[in-house]
């Protein structure tokens, strides 16, 4: 089954009602007391560069991406009814447990705060994917997991041409390859409906903040490393398709390096 919408915006996925994909839109407010309207804005002066606003929003967006996509993956790598299915799950267990350790490190040495949990929106994802099996939920683990990543793929984009920080320059580039990846093998499963992409990538759905926002730690909470269940193996990296062969999507209605990093001020 695919994704449909109805006349509030509101997305079922396989039959059942879950929260509407946002396009993992997250306020870039978290650790800090003063917020402007410019993610331009300088808020920080680092030993690795000058830290904005959009800076640090993406720092929390890697962290909330991972809190929710590394237990799916878990969920695809025991549910797929496919390999192919069970092979994209191990890539976004081994490729956000790289990438949440990568963006903890930098987190810490800019003094941005990161969540502990997803947002009740990603917790919604995983609860629609928990509760389904078979074809079921192999065309909507593929499909959520492609519109996710296809979106936060142009916020990489973004930071990566305009960041002045030499480490989260380096966290972009990381997450650019991370989710390359990650698109690339939700496509090769053959499973993901391009239109329901499409659809939820332009006109995505206006949420209440409360829906978006992962919940901020309590003061001193330590902050939760995302790791692999133990026993894991790390898939190979999966190169993109070449062009004119193919992506291996559906389109009907049926269906890296760690940056280094160096101590600098706290933000806020």
């Amino acid at each position: 089954m695919g994704l449909s919408r109805n006349a509030t915006g509101t997305l079922f996925v396989g039959g059942a009602l879950a929260v509407t994909l946002a396009a993992l839109a997250y306020p870039s407010m978290l650790g800090v007391q003063n917020v402007s309207t410019s993610t331009s804005r300088v808020i920080a002066n680092t030993s690795s560069g000058p830290l904005t606003e959009a800076d640090r929003d993406f720092v929390v967006k890697v962290r909330a991406a991972g809190l929710w996509e590394l237990p799916v993956g878990i969920l695809g790598m025991n549910k797929g009814t496919t390999e192919a299915v069970r092979i994209a799950g191990e890539h976004l267990v081994d490729g956000h447990a790289r990438l949440d350790e990568a963006d903890r490190k930098v987190a810490t040495a800019l003094g941005i705060t990161i969540p502990n949990k997803a947002s009740p929106q990603q917790e919604g994802f995983v609860s629609t994917l928990t509760s389904e099996s078979g074809k079921q939920f192999d065309t909507d683990f593929a499909t959520i997991l492609r519109t996710t990543h296809g979106s936060i793929f142009n916020t990489i984009a973004s930071i990566r041409s305009t960041t002045q920080n030499t480490q989260i320059l380096a966290l972009a580039n990381q997450a650019n390859a991370t989710v390359l990846d990650h698109i690339t093998v939700m496509e090769k499963t053959g499973l993901v409906n391009m239109q329901q992409v499409l659809f939820q990538e332009t006109s995505p759905p206006k949420l209440p903040k409360s829906d978006t926002t992962p919940p901020v730690p309590a003061a001193g909470e330590p902050t939760i490393a995302l790791t692999p269940p133990a026993g894991f193996t790390a898939p190979p990296t999966v190169p993109p398709d070449t062009p004119g062969a193919g992506t291996g999507t559906t389109t009907g209605d049926d269906t890296g390096a760690e940056p280094s990093v160096t101590p600098s001020p706290s933000v806020g």
